[in-house]
């Protein structure tokens, strides 16, 4: 039996409590299913205590808590140290986990994929795909490592602006309004209003304040995708980014808001901890490339 902990059992135990399930983790991992189990089986026989409660989903015991942060560093560090090693022989290497809003995903993240995977063909790069005020949580607590954060402040050193993203009524194309250059958010009121729930309601009702307009949306939808369906279908209209702009059907259009209102981008890494050598890498090659990132 083994008497220590080492880094392959913390490696396991951080998939496993990311992924919540042994079969995802071993799919992160690029191993067996087996060997995660006996690499979690192990470090609870180090411990002494179950450190996963096994469940649909899996998920951390009291035990696993406390312990999961300190895995987190181990997990980084040695991440670090393999690609600051690939950087010295030239060129980045290792995975980074970068987390995103659904429409920074669909609407910005393609080109800068395109871009990285071009200049760092040994770097994996995965999205997870996360609501606003998910992203800043996910980035400290370590299960990324890094983000493009909405209106961030403050920026931690060494932050990327990405550009500001406005604010856009989405108007079925026979809709009247479809056609003007902007809506003013006034002459929405005679329609249902679909309010999605993914972290833009606070720069919608900003807007409907400023305006001195009530704001008093009618349905209220989590999945963004929904959404666009429902005024796909006629059933009202919304307000949404500017870069939800590739998940419209060709019958949908975005209109600018009066008055303009928007969220500002921001990628970065976390502020309450190092950041490892590719995310430093992938932050610098963003900010040598002018114009690579700047959404409207």
């Amino acid at each position: 039996m083994a008497s220590e902990v080492n880094l392959a059992q913390l490696r396991a135990l951080v998939a496993v409590a990311d992924a919540g399930g042994f079969g995802a983790a071993a799919v992160d991992l690029e191993v067996s299913q087996s060997a995660v189990s006996h690499a979690v089986a192990a470090l609870e026989r180090v411990l002494g205590a179950p450190v996963l409660h096994r469940g649909t989903p899996v998920r951390p015991t009291p035990l696993g808590e406390r312990i999961l942060p300190h895995a987190r560093t181990a997990v980084a560090s040695a991440a670090a140290v393999r690609t600051i090693a690939a950087d010295h022989s030239g060129g980045l290497t290792g995975t980074v986990r970068l987390a995103a809003p659904t429409t920074v995903c669909q609407g910005l993240l393609p080109g800068l994929l395109h871009g990285w995977r071009t200049e760092h063909p040994r770097l994996t790069v995965r999205v997870f795909e996360g609501e606003d005020d998910e992203l800043g949580v996910w980035l400290e607590a370590g299960t990324v490592d890094a983000a493009v954060l909405v209106d961030a402040d403050p920026l931690p050193p060494g932050a990327v602006p990405l550009g500001a993203d406005s604010m856009h009524a989405l108007l079925r194309r026979d809709h009247p309004l479809a056609d003007e250059e902007a809506v003013d958010v006034a002459d929405l009121e005679d329609d249902d209003f679909l309010l999605s729930e993914g972290g833009c309601e606070r720069h919608i009702r900003d807007a409907y304040r400023r305006a001195g307009v009530r704001f008093a949306p009618r349905h209220r939808i989590r999945d963004l995708n929904t959404l666009i369906g429902m005024v796909h279908a006629g059933v009202g209209v919304s307000v949404m980014p500017a870069l939800a702009q590739p998940m419209l059907p060709p019958d949908c259009v975005l209109v600018p808001i009066h008055p303009a209102t928007h969220r500002t981008l921001t990628l970065t890494g976390p502020a309450t901890r190092p950041w490892t050598p590719a995310v430093a890498g992938l932050l610098a090659g963003v900010r040598t490339a002018p114009g690579a990132a700047a959404p409207h």
